[in-house]
This record gives structure tokens, sequence and C-alpha cells, in this order.
């Protein structure tokens, strides 16, 4: 099943297990609904199975209780974890410079001349942008970030990704 990424955990909020949620999905309505799965991948990299019991909108962030988080101590456990969905069922991006994580995951990383990189192995989400994790055969991974002076061309259909690193980012 490929996922994408519907949310990040913020936050614990008040004393019963609510938790903060920046939104990372066009449809919170649907992904946030109650009885609505979500995998939490936690810093660790484990993955908690959770179900939404209820969210609500609270000063530009989304509140969210989980019917598995019981107090604000397991609340806490969850800070930083990324909320992961099914992406089955979903429509297509409208806009051509958005990509789900599961569409990048995979590809190629070349530079313009054509030499290969590597390939992406993660996107990381944080609160300063999105990092492409390049796995290099051989070589340690390399975070480059997600923007498009640095990743001018995508080309999913294609299998890869052209990057344009500044000097020392990839070496």
């Amino acid at each position: 099943m490929a996922e994408v990424v519907v949310g990040r955990v913020a936050k614990a909020h008040g004393i019963r297990g609510e938790l903060a949620v920046d939104v990372h999905t066009d449809a919170p309505e649907h992904r946030f609904a109650e009885g609505a799965p979500v995998d939490a991948r936690l810093k660790d990299g484990t993955v908690r199975a959770l179900t939404i019991a209820a969210a609500r909108w609270h000063t530009g962030r989304l509140l969210v209780r989980f019917e598995q988080v019981p107090d604000r101590d397991d609340a806490e456990r969850l800070r930083g974890a990324l909320l992961l969905a099914d992406a089955a069922g979903l429509p297509e991006p409208e806009d051509p410079e958005e990509f789900r994580d599961h569409d990048l995951i995979g590809l190629a990383a070349v530079l313009a001349d054509g030499t290969v990189v590597g390939r992406v192995a993660d996107v990381e989400h944080g609160p300063g942008g999105d990092l492409l994790v390049i796995s290099r055969d051989g070589g340690d991974d390399v975070l480059v970030p997600f923007v498009t002076a640095i990743v001018p061309e995508v080309d999913v259909p294609g299998g890869r990704i052209v990057l344009d690193p500044p000097e020392g980012l990839i070496e």
C-alpha cells in the first residue's frame, strides 16, 4: 500500500491526549474524519496504527484525538510523528509542481550531464521544508532540499529527478 503524508504531530495539547497537527493535505475534512485510519511514523522509524476519534480547528492548527491515545503522556510520545494515509483513490494533484512521496521514492537522481548520483530513498518533511534523501552506492545518504533551484526537473514517468546542486552539497 502506498501512503502519503497527511500531517505532522507538532505537540500534545491539553491533558486528554489531543494532539496539535500541522496539516499536509488538501482534504483534511476527509483524512481526519472520525473513524479514518492513519499510521504514525515515529522519529525512531516505528509505525503505530491509529484511528481518528475527533478533530477540530483551534488557532490555525488541527487538534486531533485518536482512539488509541488516552492521555497526555501517550500523546507526548507521538510528538514529531508523521501521519500517513493510504494513497489509493486520491485524485492526481492539480498542480504539476506537486508530488507525493511515493511518486518520488525510487527515482534515479542524476546531474544535468546524466551522471548518476543515487536514488531517492525517502522524503523528509520538516518545519524548514522538504528534503529528498538520496541514497548513493557505497556512500553516505545525502539530504537535498526539494526546491526548484536545486531540483529543476522531476520526471516521474521517466523515473528520474535532475539535480543542480550548489558546490559541496553532494560531495
